[in-house]
């Protein structure tokens, strides 16, 4: 009997279904039939492609989603879904995609534009109205102001379309503004048209097929047809490179991406979470946010930086006239040198080492002061006027450095170099808690407390000279946009990069910053620099408002920031009251550890620690044996809470003493003995002993001294230790050594061998090369050879045939001559003819005898002829 192996049995995928109902207005095509998706499209204007795979999870959520949008659009827009998985599908075969769902749209025949955005209805459905209409129709001025006061870039072309139905140039800057929408999914740059040429000339575009590109902050552009070739791509590059983003969206794909971090290393970043409806026709707290962005950024004062430039009208009229002297007259006198005075600002030391406040100075150079100058303009700071001012300055610090006061006070001196120069000093002490420093505009500046002196000469004045961060209160042109942190983003060293977050799809960041889970509003606002490793967050109890997010950037930009840094807290917990383990979060951290009247013992541990679990019923049972009007046991998951950088480990489980009434003496469990609650009683014991306040008896100097020796005797060991380390990795060096010698040497042997063998391959290669000519001149020899024989086999056939013939006629003939022979004897006067036909026979004969004789010489001859070739 024999028996065979069973053969492999594979079950054939099973054929596919609809993925969307036959009632969805979603051309399913669920077999892959990507020619058949071809065919449709070319009978569209614009169409939408939906790849996905029946079992993707993603593909199922973005089915409802695409199902949504297509309800809306599909009188407009073409919608067909492929199964790009089934392995008998065109789709399939020709596609090659490494995520799905995949959203492709055509514009005609210009695409594919892929969508990276949100699977969500409303940004799918914003994305492909943008390719519809890529282009915005601006047909007079009030849609002028309104396209250049969006904060978003915005780029114009003017085309006149009176000459012809499609002036040149204009399908060009129609097909840039897809190509923008091909390389930035987010279209953060919008494209618009002008035909108007009385609207073209508001913004000073004079010809037909000029393309303007708006900046709020810095000057805007007009596209170089000199430089550039007036293509598609040229002017979305153009676009894109000198766009002006002063605040960026950003939207994280849910899988793994660097979005963030490449974000954040750029510098302090500002995430602003705000709910957004892209659908939506107005975003007042989106146009309150993009007020502050525009003027933070806003650095040469222009008033092309205000975001609601249509409600402004022109600048020439004479409401704005008035309000600009108004503002002026409003000003003292005294103080109009501060429209843009030269300051340098100067923080004092703590005049205390227990103290946690400092004196800032704002130190201003003030040489028109009591005068009104008629038109005052910038003036540039010259170093060695300020190297003079703090020489000054510092000669009379005596009177700024003890003084404590929570209001601003100024005082006027006169320069050590020249008796005509003055300076104004204004000084206040802050300390870190104190967060009401710049909250609030009129408690500063409309009753401020102001002491002006010269030299203990006080002078009455309603107005101070306010610092950095407060300055553009005083400055008339600004005072007109109601903002004071114009231009703050030039002033400052700790510039920050502004960020909008959708709260809606993202509120998981906000939370893992933060932000408060019962917050309904989802609003929430955090600065973080990554730098510094530090995180802030606006106050929760008030509203994202444009004033909130004003104070809280002046706050953070300041020299000395009284912001709270904020330490990610667990989620309250709940104990019950026999629990002997005490657990500390973020929040109850000082609280339990730090300003404690008891000895605490706190263990680190993370809830992946396998080994810090190990450890619970060694520290119930020592809470247990302690007396807990002494002693606290407490624990701490450093994965869910922030501590300060002091308190910080990185290394688990991680065990801290922390001793009565000498908190900042904290003692860490040696990482040399074993845990366990023999060594934890003895380490507890021994540390809590030496912060008691008796002295210290004979016996405890003994006790103390043998616990020196002990910790000698130790290190002396550890370092016989690593002596002895010290000699082994030397022999080891010496080793290695030796072994890289050794195969340096056979490298070089190696090599030797190698050209050798080289040199013997070149010699062999062109010995074969000779072989083989010689071979093919052989080859060529024999084939001739061989011709000429088969012409002589076939030559002696023909004679042998012929040979055959004569002997059949011979033997006829003879046949003939025996019957005239018998002929000749009967008739015997007939003999004289019978002779003559003798005679012909004979001479034949011998003519056919000679033939043959001379063919085979001629085959005897050739033959001896091939050998000797051979």
């Amino acid at each position: 009997l024999s028996c065979s192996r069973a053969k492999d049995v594979t079950m054939p995928a099973k054929l596919p279904v609809n993925f969307f109902s036959t009632r969805s207005p979603v051309i399913d095509l669920f077999r892959g039939q990507l020619d058949y998706a071809e065919h449709l499209r070319q009978d569209s204007e614009i169409v939408l492609y939906f790849f996905y795979a029946p079992w993707c999870g993603q593909s199922i959520a973005a089915r409802e989603e695409i199902e949504h949008v297509a309800s809306r659009l599909s009188d407009q827009v073409l919608f067909v879904a492929i199964n790009c998985w089934w392995n008998q599908g065109k789709c399939r075969k020709q596609k090659h995609f490494f995520y799905f769902p995949v959203i492709h749209l055509y514009h005609r025949s210009f695409g594919p534009i892929e969508y990276k955005g949100p699977m969500s209805a409303v940004y799918i459905e914003k994305f492909v109205r943008r390719v519809m209409t890529p282009l915005l129709y601006i047909s007079s001025r009030s849609k002028l102001l309104d396209f250049l006061s969006n904060y978003e870039p915005g780029v114009l072309g003017y085309f006149e379309f009176n000459a012809s139905p499609q002036p040149p140039g204009y399908l060009t800057f129609f097909t840039s503004a897809l190509h923008s929408l091909k390389k930035d999914y987010l279209g953060t740059v919008r494209f618009g048209v002008i035909t108007s040429k009385q609207v073209a000339e508001e913004i000073s575009l004079e010809h037909s097929g000029s393309v303007y590109l708006h900046r709020h902050v810095n000057t805007s552009l007009i596209y170089p047809k000199d430089i550039m070739n007036f293509t598609a791509e040229n002017i979305c590059k153009w676009a894109l490179e000198n766009q002006e983003v002063l605040i960026r969206w950003l939207r994280p794909h849910g899988g793994k991406s660097l979005l963030l971090n490449n974000e954040l290393k750029k510098g302090p970043a500002l995430l602003i979470f705000i709910p957004y409806n892209p659908l939506a026709e107005i975003h007042p707290l989106l146009d309150e946010i993009t007020k502050v962005a525009l003027e933070y950024h806003n650095c040469n004062k222009s008033q092309a930086a205000e975001p609601d430039l249509q409600h402004l009208g022109d600048s020439d009229s004479p409401a704005f006239d008035s309000s600009v002297s108004d503002a002026h007259t409003k000003l003292p006198e005294t103080l109009s040198i501060t429209k843009y005075p030269c300051c340098n600002t100067v923080v004092l030391p703590q005049w205390h080492s227990i103290s946690r406040t400092h004196n800032v100075c704002e130190l201003c150079i003030n040489q028109t002061l009591g005068v009104k100058p008629n038109k005052v303009h910038v003036p540039h700071c010259n170093f060695l006027e300020i190297e003079a001012a703090l020489d000054s300055f510092y000669l009379q610090e005596h009177t700024f450095f003890q003084v404590i006061s929570n209001t601003i006070e100024c005082s006027n001196f006169l320069s050590f170099y020249s008796p005509f120069s003055y300076y104004t000093a204004c000084c206040r002490t802050v300390n870190r808690h104190f967060l009401s420093f710049i909250s609030s505009e009129k408690a500063i500046f409309q009753t401020p407390k102001v002491a002006f002196s010269s030299h203990g000469k006080k002078d009455n004045a309603q107005h101070s000279i306010p610092h950095i961060e407060d300055r553009n209160w005083f400055i008339p042109d600004l005072h007109i946009s109601g903002t004071n942190i114009t231009g703050l983003s030039c002033r400052t060293n700790k510039t920050l990069n502004l960020y909008l977050l959708d709260s809606n799809l993202f509120w998981i960041y906000a939370e893992r910053l933060g932000a408060s889970r019962s917050n309904y509003l989802k609003e929430f606002a955090a600065i973080v620099d990554l730098k510094e490793e530090v995180h802030y967050v606006l106050d929760q109890n008030h509203s994202l408002a444009g004033s909130a997010l004003e104070n809280f950037i002046k706050n953070f930009s300041v020299v000395y920031s009284p912001l709270k840094r904020h330490l990610v807290d667990s989620p309250a917990v709940h104990f019950q009251e026999q629990r002997v383990i005490t657990e500390v979060t973020t929040h109850t951290f000082h609280d339990t550890v730090v300003l404690s009247d008891k000895n605490v013992l706190l263990l680190y541990y993370a809830q992946w620690c396998g080994f810090c679990s190990s450890l619970n019923h060694i520290f119930i049972q020592l809470a247990r044996l302690l007396p807990p009007d002494n002693f606290t046991v407490a624990r701490i998951d450093v994965t869910q809470n922030d501590l300060p950088w002091e308190f910080m480990t990185d290394r688990l489980p991680t065990i801290l003493f922390f001793p009565h009434q000498r908190k900042e003496q904290s003692v860490k469990f040696p990482e040399d003995f074993a845990v366990n609650l023999p060594n934890l009683l003895k380490f507890v014991l021994h540390h809590s002993s030496l912060s008691s306040s008796e002295p210290c008896t004979k016996e405890c100097l003994q006790k103390e001294a043998a616990l020196q020796q002990g910790h000698i005797s130790h290190l002396e060991r550890e370092i016989q230790q690593l002596r002895s380390e010290i000699r082994a990795l030397h022999q080891a060096h010496d080793q290695l050594e030796a072994q890289l010698s050794e195969a340096r040497r056979e490298e070089h042997r190696l090599q030797q061998q190698k050209h050798t063998l080289e040199k013997q391959h070149k010699t062999l290669q062109l010995h074969s090369e000779q072989l083989q000519a010689t071979y093919d001149q052989k080859n060529r020899e024999l084939l001739e050879m061989a011709e000429k024989l088969q012409e002589l086999a076939d030559a002696s056939e023909n004679l042998l045939k012929e040979n055959t013939l004569l002997r059949i006629l011979l033997a006829s003939r003879e046949g003939k001559l025996q019957s005239k022979d018998e002929m000749k004897e009967s008739l015997q006067p007939e003999q004289p003819l019978s002779e003559d036909s003798d005679v012909a026979a004979s001479t034949a004969i011998a003519t056919l005898d000679e033939k043959r004789i001379d063919s085979t010489d001629t085959i005897e001859t050739e033959h001896s002829s091939g050998n000797r070739t051979e």
